[in-house]
């Protein structure tokens, strides 16, 4: 059992590692692969918490089977998330271990008999309810909308284990260690858990700080969601992150992100971050959305206070990935931040505009700060004197609670 990893000494790993999807959810690249996490809790009834996506589930299964030994069985399946990367392998689970009985909540057995077919050997849980697996007691806090519908957690009431679903999750895979603290690159690795966050929860923080709510009386030693690490130390951080980011609390700092078809664009750009630099604002992440995905400018968004858009008109909009980024950004619902906009037009405008028509839009969540600066064809000295301008503005900004 070289790599069935133990939590504790009942509680083991059978997750598995994937290093060649390239985009978790067709959408995000996947730079250092990703986990899918699934644990085997040994009691008196053997509870399998979660399972895999079917394309990765070889290495699941030889996991189970080494673990529990020939003669033995799955009793239940505890579905935190139906999600396919956690559900695709239920199928074989179901013809393997034809026992096994498979619990979730109502709307879990909706989507399992939607994707499955499975309407038999189910138990249906409701908030705060406790399966007695004989030595092992599992309550079920249901937590909808982080991020499906169903989305449940699973606390292991003697090893005061949270097995969380997706929240508290990260993209990369588990290279040989299963704990947070192992992690040799920590930045590299809070990166990626924010990223995950940002791009995958982020828009459902109001249903979070709700879960938070929910597990604050819990007394937690070690936190497993169904992606990353396994959390034994410093779960008093790993909580406030994510209470700060669903809090939509930033850092001062500003992300600029921009795109150019001749330069005049990037001109601005340039003068927008020497400016910076001269009012003192020391966090600037600039993103060229061409050459960027925007997950990773996504996560630089979700943690800075400031944005600053660049944008050529094209075709009377604006760019066409920056549209898409604005897109997103509405789609994440973020809130509590500050928005500058600059930009260039040739023989029609359109572009900065629409940028600034997206700021007043979500007046609430974005405050535009002045001036908007848009260059005709070329930048001028006046136009290089707003984008300082627009700069300073920003900085006086940072850090201040409109």
């Amino acid at each position: 059992m070289d790599q069935v990893m133990a939590v504790t000494g009942n509680v083991f790993w059978v997750g598995v590692n994937d290093r060649e999807t390239q985009r978790f959810e067709n959408l995000w690249p996947l730079d250092h692969g990703i986990s899918y996490n699934a644990f085997l809790v040994r009691a008196e009834k053997n509870v399998l918490i979660d399972s895999v996506k079917a394309l990765t589930q070889e290495d699941h299964f030889r996991r189970i089977a080494e673990l529990l030994g020939p003669g033995n069985k799955i009793d239940y399946l505890v579905i935190n998330h139906m999600e396919p990367d956690h559900s695709g392998a239920i199928p074989w689970l179901r013809t393997h271990y034809p026992e096994m009985r498979i619990v979730g909540n109502v709307k879990t057995l909706d989507f399992l008999e939607r994707f499955y077919g499975i309407r038999e050997n189910i138990v249906k849980v409701a908030d705060n309810d406790v399966l007695d697996a004989g030595g092992a007691r599992l309550r079920f806090i249901l937590t909808p909308m982080v991020h499906w519908p169903e989305t449940m957690m699973t606390y292991l009431e003697e090893q005061k284990i949270l097995f969380s679903g997706d929240a508290f999750g990260s993209f990369g895979a588990l290279n040989g260690v299963l704990f947070a603290d192992q992690q040799d690159d920590r930045d590299q690795y809070l990166n990626e858990m924010l990223r995950y966050f940002s791009n995958v929860i982020g828009r459902y923080s109001d249903m979070l700080q709700k879960a938070l709510v929910k597990i604050k009386t819990l007394a937690i030693d070690c936190i497993a969601s169904t992606h990353g690490p396994v959390w034994r130390r410093d779960l008093d951080q790993l909580i406030a992150l994510h209470d700060k980011w669903s809090r939509h609390e930033t850092e001062p700092g500003v992300v600029i992100a921009y795109a150019s078809m001749y330069g005049h664009t990037l001109q601005l750009m340039e003068a927008i971050v020497a400016s910076l630099g001269r009012c003192g604002v020391g966090r600037v992440m600039v993103h060229d959305v061409v050459n960027v995905h925007p997950s990773y400018i996504v996560r630089d968004i979700w943690k800075y206070r400031g944005l600053i858009l660049g944008t050529p008109t094209y075709n009377m909009r604006p760019f066409p990935l920056i549209e898409d980024l604005v897109s997103l950004l509405d789609n994440k619902r973020m809130k509590n931040r500050l928005l500058g906009v600059f930009g260039s037009y040739g023989w029609s405008g359109g572009g900065v505009k629409q940028l600034v028509d997206f700021a007043a839009a979500g007046a609430e969540r974005w405050q535009l700060v002045e001036p908007v600066v848009e260059a005709h064809c070329a930048a001028g000295a006046e136009d290089f004197a707003r984008a300082a301008e627009l700069a300073a503005n920003m900085a006086g900004r940072l850090g201040k609670q409109d």
